[in-house]
C-alpha cells in the first residue's frame, strides 16, 4: 500500500493492516483503504522447464531420418547458410548416415526406450516429488518429442506465470543451450501473453553436480587404471571463435586454463573447468588424466585433442586400462553408451589395450535431482 501526501501537513500513522490504514492528518482522522494490484497480491507461480537435446521416437530408419534432419538443419548446429546446410544435411549426411545411425539406436534401445528420454522423464518426475509438487515440472526435447512447445503448453495449462528454463547441458554452447533458449523465445514470441522467463545458462563446476559425478566413480578403483579420460562432446573450432568477443579463443595453447571475462561463455573453457573441479574432487595427480573431445562430424577442425587420438597416444605409451568420464552428458545416451562404451572400447582393444570402463552419467540419481533443485534455487530463490 502506498500513501502519497502532496501538502506539507503532519501525518501520523495510527494503525495499518493489509486492509488499509487509520491516519491522523492534522486534526482529522482518515480511513484509507488499501488498493493492491493483482501483481502485488498474487503469489509467484513458477514452473520448471527441463530441456535436453532429443532422440528419435523409435529406433526405426524413418524416425531416425526425421530426427537427424531436424537436428542437423538447426543453424546453430551446422552453422552454414540455409541453402548449403539443407543440401549438405538432406542430400549427403542423412542419406549416408541414417542406416548406420538406425543400427546404433537399435543397439542403444532398452525396454524403457531411449535412455536419454527415459532418464529425462525420471528426473522430471523425481524433481516434482522433491519440491513436494509445489512447482510444475515439464520435460521438453529440442528435437522430436516431447517438444519444447508441448512442455511449455503443459506448464501454462497448470497456471504458471514464470518459467525457469533449465538446460540439461552443464557447459554452455550455442549448438545446445543456445539453440534451446532460442527455441523457447521463438515459441514465446508467437504468444499473446508471455510469462516471465528465467534462463539458467550453465553450471559446469557447480559443487553439487561435481559431487554426484565423482560419487559415481566410487564404483571403480581409480588406482587400478593407467589413465583417466574426461571426454566431452566436440564442437567445430569456428563456433568457439564466433562466440568469442575478445579475440581470445585459440590464440594460445593455454587459453582455456583459467576462466575469465573473455572466455566465460566458451564451451571449451567450461569443459576444462569441469575437469579441474572433478580432478580436485577425485584427488587425481597431474599427468594421470587428459581432457579430450569426441563425436567429430566432417573434416573441419574441431576442439582438440580428439578422444580417438588420445586413445592412440595412451596405447602407444603402454597404457592398458582406461577409465572414461563423459561430463558433458547428464544422462547416458548414444555418445556415452555406444560411442565410448562400445566403439572406443573396440578401437582401444585393437591397439593392444585391455579395457575401457565408462563412469555412468548422472541419470536419475536422487542426488542429481537434489543438485538441480539447489542450482535452480540458488539462481531464482524459489524457497
Amino acid at each position: 500500500m502506498i500513501i502519497q501526501i502532496y501538502q506539507p501537513q503532519v501525518v501520523l500513522l495510527i494503525f495499518e493492516s493489509n486492509l488499509g490504514a487509520l491516519v491522523q492528518f492534522g486534526s482529522e482522522y482518515l480511513i484509507i483503504a488499501a488498493h493492491h494490484s493483482d501483481h502485488v497480491m498474487r503469489e509467484r507461480r513458477p514452473g520448471i522447464l527441463l530441456i535436453n537435446l532429443g532422440t528419435p521416437d523409435k529406433p526405426q530408419q524413418r524416425d531416425v531420418n526425421r530426427y537427424l534432419k531436424q537436428f542437423l538443419t538447426d543453424a546453430r548446429v551446422i552453422d552454414y547458410p540455409w541453402l548449403p546446410r539443407q543440401l549438405l544435411v538432406r542430400g549427403i549426411i542423412v542419406p549416408l548416415r541414417a542406416k548406420n545411425s538406425t543400427r546404433l539406436y537399435q543397439q542403444l534401445w532398452t525396454k524403457d526406450g531411449s535412455p536419454l528420454k527415459y532418464y529425462g522423464e525420471r528426473v522430471c518426475s523425481l524433481l516434482s516429488e522433491f519440491c513436494d509438487h509445489r512447482f510444475p515440472v515439464a520435460l521438453g526435447m529440442r528435437y522430436q518429442n516431447p517438444s519444447i512447445e508441448q512442455a511449455i503448453d503443459e506448464l501454462l495449462k497448470k497456471g504458471v506465470d514464470e518459467i525457469i528454463v533449465f538446460p540439461m547441458f552443464p557447459q554452455y554452447a550455442s549448438a545446445t543451450t543456445g539453440s534451446a533458449f532460442e527455441e523457447v523465445m521463438q515459441i514465446m514470441v508467437k504468444r499473446q501473453v508471455i510469462p516471465s522467463l528465467f534462463f539458467i545458462e550453465d553450471y559446469y563446476d557447480h559443487p553439487r553436480m561435481i559431487e554426484v559425478f565423482a560419487g559415481h566413480a566410487e564404483a571403480f578403483d581409480i588406482s587400478a587404471y593407467d589413465h583417466v579420460l574426461f571426454s566431452y562432446h566436440g564442437l567445430p573450432q569456428r563456433q568457439l571463435i564466433k562466440a568469442d568477443p575478445c579475440n581470445h579463443c585459440l590464440q594460445s595453447d593455454r587459453c582455456c586454463e583459467v576462466m575469465n571475462d573473455c572466455n566465460r561463455h566458451c564451451y571449451s573453457a567450461q569443459c576444462y573447468a569441469t575437469t579441474r573441479a572433478l580432478v580436485q574432487k577425485l584427488g587425481l595427480k597431474s599427468g594421470t588424466y587428459t581432457t579430450c573431445f569426441q563425436s567429430r562430424l566432417g573434416k573441419d577442425p574441431w576442439i582438440q585433442p580428439y578422444t580417438s587420438q588420445i586413445l592412440e597416444e595412451r596405447a602407444a605409451k603402454g597404457d592398458r586400462r582406461l577409465l572414461v568420464f563423459s561430463p558433458a552428458f547428464v544422462a547416458d545416451c548414444l555418445e556415452t553408451i555406444i560411442e565410448v562404451g562400445f566403439e572406443y572400447k573396440e578401437e582401444f582393444l585393437a591397439m593392444g589395450g585391455e579395457k575401457i570402463d565408462l563412469v555412468p552419467s548422472l541419470n536419475d540419481d536422487p542426488k542429481w535431482v537434489k543438485a538441480i533443485w539447489e542450482i535452480i534455487n540458488e539462481r531464482v530463490k524459489l524457497n
